[in-house]
């Protein structure tokens, strides 16, 4: 009789680790019930490493862009974070719930059969360009050091201060007549443009409470965060079907790079000099940072004006 390939309780021999991905960014299609967290130890197994990162997080209901960065990429997400973003969402007017959207327990109901389309047009304009905006009291927002959804969870009575957001574009699409529970509410398709930092179901919760009848947001789909679109996204399953003996393809720094940054073209002596982390001249380049390609079209660093140069926020091709 052979012997067994192991005994029992011991883990088989690994399989062959993939090779590793290269520096880049990787747009995922975020699958609903996934936290943002899940889908890094997920992409970090396919990605063989464990530097990957991600640019803003996704609530576990909502679906869409996830920007990650892989290897060197993670030091540019600071740059893709702060992107403005599009979002599609439907919105239900006549329920409250403990956490603005649909994972929350109901707190009121509120009949909604006399609104119409019509209604809406004042309070979405109210919400539309520079807002205050109070952000749920579930959202990763720090309070002395902990996270708001933590301290809700452990009982705390938590109202976060109001802050400034921009709000470019609150578009409704279509509007739905329901009955949910032998209660009427209406739901409300939208499409909105905003700024980081910006909550969408706080835009439904104050739309709700706008029209009298509170409301929450029932579903929620990112569709862009800056240069980076739905259209680039690859679902999990997608990637996973990669072959083993290869890495997962992302994009190369220099592209990803080009999504979210304007772009200064280098000298071969002006990457030299970035890549020593010495400064360089300006030359027409914005306020704020800019990416330095080489000769070779690679991404040599990020660069912001300091003084009366432009010197490296951060170096991605340093000298050897």
């Amino acid at each position: 009789m052979s012997a067994p390939a192991h005994r029992t309780g011991e883990r088989p021999a690994p399989g062959p680790r993939r090779p590793t991905a290269q520096d880049g960014v990787l747009v995922v299609d975020k699958p609903a019930g996934w936290t943002s967290h899940d889908v890094v130890a997920r992409v970090r197994r396919l990605a063989s490493t464990r530097k990957v990162g991600h640019a803003g997080t996704l609530d576990p209901m909502a679906t869409g862009v996830l920007v990650l960065g892989v290897g060197r990429a993670t030091r540019l997400l600071t740059y893709v974070t702060g992107a403005d973003k599009d979002y599609t969402a439907t919105v239900r007017l006549g329920v409250v719930t403990t956490t603005d959207d649909a994972e929350g327990e109901v707190l009121e109901q509120v009949d909604a059969a006399h609104l119409v389309r019509g209604d809406l047009e004042a309070p979405v304009a109210a919400l539309t360009g520079d807002i205050q905006q109070r952000p749920s009291a579930v959202s990763a927002i720090k309070v002395d050091g902990q996270r708001a959804y933590a301290r809700v969870r452990a009982g705390e009575d938590v109202v976060l201060a109001s802050r400034a957001v921009h709000v470019a574009r609150l578009a409704v699409l279509d509007v739905r007549p329901a009955v949910v529970d032998g209660h009427a509410v209406l739901d409300v398709d939208v499409e909105v443009t905003c700024s980081s930092g910006t909550y969408v179901r706080a835009l439904a919760r104050d739309l709700g409470a706008a029209l009298g009848v509170g409301g929450h947001l029932t579903a929620l789909r990112r569709t862009r965060v800056g240069g980076f679109g739905i259209a680039q996204a690859r679902t999990l399953d997608d990637l996973a079907t990669t072959p083993d003996d290869e890495a997962v393809t992302v994009q190369p720094l220099a592209a990803a790079a080009r999504s979210v940054l304007p772009v200064r073209e280098l000298t071969e002596a002006d990457a030299r000099a970035l890549s020593y982390g010495q400064g360089v001249v300006p030359a027409d380049e914005p306020d704020g940072p800019v990416a330095a390609l080489g000769p070779d079209g690679g991404l040599v660093a990020v660069v912001e004006r300091r003084g009366p140069l432009l010197r490296p926020a951060v170096v991605f091709a340093p000298a050897t």
